[in-house]
């Protein structure tokens, strides 16, 4: 059974920035999170829909590709009412979340709420660790995810 909230890391360890999504979930692992599943994954879309298919709200921490960006930026993207069509940030994988969005609405597994938190990243080349800023930024990413988690928890 799923808790009411996942925390999802996306990404690739071994391509450097795009490990980002799973250094978080890591880093929130040393946190008390009382029913809050935290997973990592590769972003397949199946996968991403069976780990948020029956949570309350979901929180998917991805890197995102930004040609001439600002590696470390946060985009965050709220997703409460989905249509069909709608596209969030792409991620750094060859399928977006759009597409894992539109699945999941086609079979109802749908959170009631899905946090995006993309960042930007500099580096996808084969190799481990995080560039100095998006490593910068893990902090301020997992007190993001806590927020979102606590606002929830209190609208309930």
């Amino acid at each position: 059974m799923t808790a009411p909230a996942v925390v999802i890391g996306v990404g690739n360890e071994y391509r450097r920035d795009d490990g980002v999504g799973a250094a978080v979930v890591r880093r929130l692992h040393r946190c008390t999170l009382p029913q809050v599943t935290l997973a990592i994954t590769d972003g397949e879309s199946s996968r991403l829909i069976e780990l948020w298919g029956d949570a309350d709200v979901a929180v998917v921490v991805d890197a995102l590709h930004a040609d001439g960006g600002e590696p470390g930026r946060i985009h965050r993207v709220v997703v409460d009412r989905p249509l069909t069509g709608h596209r969030p940030l792409a991620s750094s994988h060859g399928m977006g979340m759009g597409e894992a969005v539109d699945l999941a609405l086609a079979l109802d597994r749908m959170p009631r709420r899905l946090v995006i938190l993309a960042v930007e990243g500099a580096d996808f080349s084969v190799g481990r660790g995080l560039t100095p800023a998006v490593r910068a930024a893990l902090d301020r990413i997992a007190a993001l995810t806590i927020d979102e988690l606590s606002a929830v928890a209190s609208a309930v």
